[in-house]
């Protein structure tokens, strides 16, 4: 028990390779997908936290800003800057709820929908590149696994 000579922990210390981490397999995978969005999300001046924001607001809106946090993945401080930039671009509004005073909601402007309309051919060629080289089935399947996954919240 311990560390062999080498410095290096034994096996019984360790849960198991860091190559079979599931962690570690989701944030390589994340980057190998994102590195190719970025810099189109650059030409557009857009962090990638601000994307998944314009992106859910574009499925659905109004929506209540802590139900936009959730959805896009974004802690409240985050979303909070990313509402503020977002909105003197032009890109979304907010709004008091008329039923409940202490809710924000929030929707896109034309210039939020014209930005999805200028970005999404781009994000569709990228798409295609991907499926090309991991297979359509194949990343449905993935989003299929991986959308499942995420469904179990009770940390068990």
């Amino acid at each position: 028990m311990g560390e062999t000579e080498n410095g290096v922990l034994e096996d019984t210390l360790l849960p198991r390779d860091t190559s079979r981490s599931l962690p570690l397999s989701l944030l390589r995978a994340r980057e190998a997908v994102m590195v190719r969005f970025r810099p189109l999300l650059a030409v557009h001046d857009l962090t990638e936290q601000q994307w998944r924001v314009i992106r859910i607001l574009g499925e659905t809106s109004p929506l209540d800003a802590t139900e936009v946090a959730e959805r896009a993945c974004v802690l409240a401080p985050s979303l909070t800057r990313i509402i503020k930039s977002l909105e003197e671009r032009g890109i979304i509004r907010r709004e008091r709820d008329h039923a409940d005073a202490r809710r924000t909601l929030l929707s896109l402007n034309q210039a939020g929908f014209d930005l999805i309309r200028d970005v999404t051919p781009q994000s569709i060629a990228i798409y295609s590149v991907l499926e090309a080289r991991y297979g359509r089935e194949k990343t449905e399947h993935l989003i299929d696994m991986l959308n499942e996954l995420a469904a179990i919240k009770d940390g068990a």
